[in-house]
């Protein structure tokens, strides 16, 4: 308390104030602050969760501070962005993500020899760990666009500045139209193939089939004992990844496909643990040529550490309880 602060304290003491509390102000009460206002204000926002303070304020007659006390204060109300999902999910395709995902709970338990999902480990921040065959033997695969040249997001371009610095300004950039798409076969240790495919090719049953006879050759040298275990696969419902000449080849091989919902890359660890860091590492960046931007594709997956690779296949199996928790709705984190 500053010394000023102190001499009025003490000329208000001896003119007989006996109080340390705030003296009755005068001035207006907050009567808009009432029971049938703050009833009102939730009802217009359960009508229409888009409305505005101010128009609340104009409808009910009443301030725009005290609708701000209401919402915020009272009830708790925070205006969020709604957050962009991969597809519609129909009613089949939620039914098929809650039957799929407690077949795949429940092997894992019986790979472990427990009797329920709680006794398969907890780890830090409350993720599952999971220590079983299933994901000893699980290579997980997808494919993504890759462009030549790929914006920074405006996130990753957020400086800091004091209250005088100059307004940065950021221009709008096109992504180019040069691509390839990267195919990823990894697993709890690291990639084992990436794929890639030049634009102007596309990807049918042939074009997979002869990806998977290059996996198979990188499995021969990097994970030579998953042969005799059982090679089991992880991927999407493409169509190339359901077609006839497709399955010839696992029988023929005696690969197992691991079942997976269909519009789920939120099961999918490519998903929702790989391709993301990816893109925002490549944002930013240009590449005069294909073999320029491929370098640096494989240059960023032989930098990952172990422990990545193993958090996102671990993943599976908190996301597999989520989509149950959620009947069937996408897992956003």
């Amino acid at each position: 308390m500053s010394r000023s602060r102190v001499y009025q304290w003490c000329t208000w003491f001896g003119e007989g104030r006996t109080s340390l509390g705030d003296e009755p102000k005068s001035g207006r009460p907050k009567t808009s602050i009432n029971e049938e206002n703050t009833t009102r204000v939730d009802e217009l926002i359960r009508c229409d969760r888009r409305m505005k303070i101010r128009e609340i304020a104009l409808k009910l007659e009443i301030p725009k501070s005290a609708v701000h006390e209401i919402v915020h204060n009272t009830f708790g109300y925070r205006k969020v962005s709604a957050r962009w999902v991969p597809k519609m999910l129909t009613e089949n395709h939620k039914l098929q993500r809650v039957e799929i995902s407690p077949r795949l709970l429940q092997r894992c338990q019986q790979d472990n020899g427990e009797k329920d999902t709680t006794h398969i480990g907890v780890g830090p921040g409350g993720d599952f760990q999971a220590n079983n065959n299933l994901f000893d033997n699980l290579i997980t695969g997808d494919e993504t666009w890759v462009h030549l040249n790929t914006p920074e997001t405006k996130r990753d371009s957020m400086t800091w500045k004091h209250p005088s610095s100059p307004v940065t300004k950021k221009f709008k950039v096109q992504r180019s139209a040069a691509k390839v798409m990267a195919t990823v076969f990894w697993d709890a240790k690291d990639v084992i193939l990436l794929d890639i495919l030049l634009q102007g090719q596309c990807i049918n049953a042939a074009r997979y089939c002869s990806t998977l006879d290059r996996l198979k050759e990188a499995i021969r040298c990097k994970r030579p004992g998953l042969f005799r275990r059982g090679v089991v696969l992880q991927h999407d419902n493409a169509t190339p990844h359901s077609a006839n000449l497709l399955q010839q080849w696992l029988q023929r091989y005696g690969w197992e496909i691991l079942p997976h919902p269909a519009h789920s890359p939120d099961l999918a660890p490519s998903g929702f643990h790989l391709f993301g860091p990816l893109k925002r590492h490549l944002g930013g960046m240009a590449f005069e040529t294909e073999d320029d931007l491929i370098s640096e594709l494989r240059n960023w997956f032989d930098n990952l550490d172990v422990d990545f690779f193993r958090v996102g296949i671990n993943s599976l199996l908190s996301r597999w309880q989520k989509s149950i928790d959620h009947h069937g709705d996408y897992v956003e984190k």
